[in-house]
């Protein structure tokens, strides 16, 4: 028998065996003998197809394995083509062996697949056992923005002595937002420099359309909360205990204490008698309650458009404790909001009787409170989402 070293040698060797015992069957002149010696051939065949699917260690050779045996131009396949060959006679037994021997193969394939499969899952498991002892990861816990944080606890001091929180329009027209506030039509804040103007698509349809010195647009980002007194007062009659959050946009270069995009809280008390001590009294609460009970508070004059008086609340230094440092510019007193009786013109524009109600109005900077509270030396660090900062608060 020649030798079985080779699939190839041994498949030419098969084959021809095939095509000769063929050849002869068609005219009879097969022997016994040749037909032992094809049979011990597909024997011989057999325990070569074990042995290649045997040694197929992984599903690549294992591919190769089936390609070699059941491929179309396999080993097996080869000889189940060759059967129509053989004598009608022998092809009983023959077929027999050759089938088989393909469902041989194939079960052991199949097999051998299952147990690669399951192997390869063992190994895997193995790799990324996971030990459910152990404790687990703790996730990340969000929170609120410091900005948010004071925003609400402003709110808090306010709700908590019967105030409104109530919301305006970020896109404003230059009335609510200048002109009804009793400020001129030259007032500087209307400049272009410091007022974020918007192209305005539709001229003159916005209400109380206006003439403007140097041509610009009736609309604007809002440059203060201011504008929502307005809306609140023509809307709502008195009386009126309301704070105002929000975002307000200036043209201002981002520095240590500027930024173009801030937050404020605006109050507005509109009622009968309320006077300005009804306003000290009411600050002087909002100090002690943001800023510590100790902390002394003082009133001086300023100006602006839509009060009269008006003026501007410190409180003590809390580094110095009153007595001057650095960080108070050596006066002991820190500046942390403005505020003022409510202009009897500002009453008239959004149809209030001034003879009958009076009110205060005052506007909290959000991030300047932080600041204070926080000794942040940059405003701009607000805004970096930094987690190793923001993380601290």
């Amino acid at each position: 028998m020649p030798s079985l070293g080779s699939s190839q040698g041994r498949f030419s060797f098969l084959g021809a065996r095939l095509v000769t015992i063929a050849e002869r069957s068609a005219f009879g002149a097969a022997k016994k003998g040749e037909h032992m010696g094809l049979v011990e051939e597909l024997d011989a065949l057999e325990a070569h197809a074990k042995e290649l699917i045997a040694s197929a260690t992984d599903s690549e050779k294992l591919k190769a394995a089936r390609v070699a045996l059941l491929g179309k131009k396999g080993e097996i396949t080869q000889v189940m083509h060759m059967m129509g060959k053989v004598a009608p006679e022998e092809r009983p037994v023959l077929g027999k062996r050759a089938n088989e021997l393909r469902r041989m193969a194939e079960g052991l394939i199949e097999r051998a697949q299952g147990d690669l499969k399951r192997e390869a899952m063992a190994n895997l498991m193995a790799t990324e056992a996971v030990d459910v002892t152990l404790p687990g990861a703790r996730p990340t816990i969000g929170h609120a923005h410091l900005i948010n944080q004071i925003k609400e606890e402003i709110e808090d001091v306010f709700c908590g002595i019967g105030y409104t929180v109530e919301s305006g329009p970020e896109v404003e027209t230059s009335w609510y937002n200048f002109t009804a506030l009793n400020a001129p039509m030259d007032h500087p804040s209307r400049s272009a420099r410091d007022t974020f103007y918007v192209v305005d698509n539709a001229p003159g349809s916005v209400p109380h359309p206006e003439e403007h010195a140097h041509g610009e647009s009736d609309v604007l980002l809002r440059t203060q909360t201011s504008g929502v007194q307005i809306h609140i007062m023509e809307h709502q009659k008195p009386p009126i205990y309301a704070i105002v959050p929000g975002t307000v946009y200036r043209p201002d270069t981002a520095d240590a204490c500027h930024l173009p995009q801030f937050n404020q809280v605006e109050g507005l008390v509109v009622d009968e008698g309320i006077t300005f001590g009804d306003l000290k009294g009411t600050l002087d609460y909002f100090a002690k309650a943001m800023f510590g009970p100790d902390r002394k508070t003082r009133y001086r004059p300023h100006f602006f458009p839509f009060t009269e008086p008006s003026c501007e609340l410190d409180v003590s230094c809390h580094v110095c404790g009153g007595k001057g440092c650095s960080f108070c510019k050596h006066s002991g007193w820190i500046e942390i909001l403005g505020c003022g009786m409510i202009d009897p013109n500002v009453l008239v524009n959004c149809g209030v009787d001034p003879e009958r109600y009076t009110g205060f109005a005052f506007g909290i900077g959000v991030e300047r409170v932080a600041a204070l509270r926080y000794d942040l030396p940059d405003l701009r660090t607000l805004m970096t989402g930094d987690m190793r900062f923001l993380n601290q608060f």
